[in-house]
């Protein structure tokens, strides 16, 4: 990350020199691909096609990156994929540019917190440890998301939920069903729910979370107090609000985010100051 902050320089809009190994300039409302050289437009791109591996099929790979209009194509792997499907890779370039200050992202709003901050904004804001209860849902047997963020070890060499004494944690690990999700949730009279979701196809994970903000909200018994979020690799904090959740986090989160989050939503809900 610091290596792009400095080849990128975030925060300006303006033309600035370099530091490092490269000594040209970047501007930042002309931002190209990099690969081997500065705004060379090196792009490398991945897809399957239903044939079977042949110097044909190359060509066609080729070909089809060609009409989207890429150039200097090459076919780096073609790799069967069993019985009539091809996987390429290919690299290209494009001639394409664009305005990196005006590129725009929705975000969870909290102030990052260490677990020792944590556990004092709880203790002085709630009084009380905070109930969190976590899973997979539906057919989704995938919990190292969940577990990243729950369990003692956590991910990244930050702490997960279970270490922090503000918390109850209850985790219902994976293949679990969005009304006995919600169940657990009144029986452990739960203040905050975390639901990971790593099986997209078909965008089966929206339709799971869909399902389970109905439920959420038709349970008697849950407070309206109760901090919902959602976390996946295919997904987004403007889909989540879409969809209802307060909160949505994607790849690389720490548990010590989605904890700060969810103690000071919860303080926010509670109308405390």
């Amino acid at each position: 990350m610091e290596s792009l902050k400095r080849l990128f320089h975030f925060g300006s809009e303006t033309k600035k020199p370099v530091t490092g190994a490269l000594s040209t300039q970047v501007n930042l409302k002309k931002v190209m691909p990099y690969g081997d050289q500065l705004n060379d437009g090196a792009i490398q791109i991945s897809f399957t096609l239903p044939v079977d591996a042949s110097p044909k099929a190359r060509e066609a790979a080729k070909t089809y990156v060609e009409k989207m209009g890429l150039k200097d194509v090459h076919v780096a792997t073609m790799e069967a994929m069993g019985m009539g499907f091809t996987f390429f890779v290919v690299f290209a370039k494009t001639k394409h540019a664009f305005d990196f200050s005006k590129v725009k992202v929705t975000e969870a709003k909290f102030q990052k917190m260490e677990i020792d901050q944590t556990v004092e904004f709880v203790r002085e804001k709630v009084g009380r440890r905070l109930t969190v209860i976590g899973a997979t849902t539906g057919s989704d047997a995938h919990t190292v998301g969940i577990d990243a963020i729950l369990n003692v070890k956590g991910y990244a060499g930050d702490p997960g939920l279970e270490r922090y004494e503000c918390f109850r944690v209850v985790n219902l690990r994976s293949q679990v069903a969005n009304d006995f999700l919600v169940r657990k949730a009144v029986e452990f009279k739960a203040d905050a729910i975390l639901v990971s979701k790593l099986v997209t196809q078909r965008d089966q994970h929206l339709e799971d979370l869909k399902d389970l903000m109905k439920k959420i909200k038709a349970a008697k018994g849950l407070p309206s107090t109760l901090v919902t979020v959602t976390g996946g690799p295919r997904l987004t904090h403007a889909q989540a609000i879409k969809l209802g959740y307060d909160a949505g986090f994607g790849p690389g989160t720490t548990p010590s985010e989605v904890a700060s989050f969810i103690a000071q939503e919860f303080v926010k809900k509670s109308g405390k100051k």
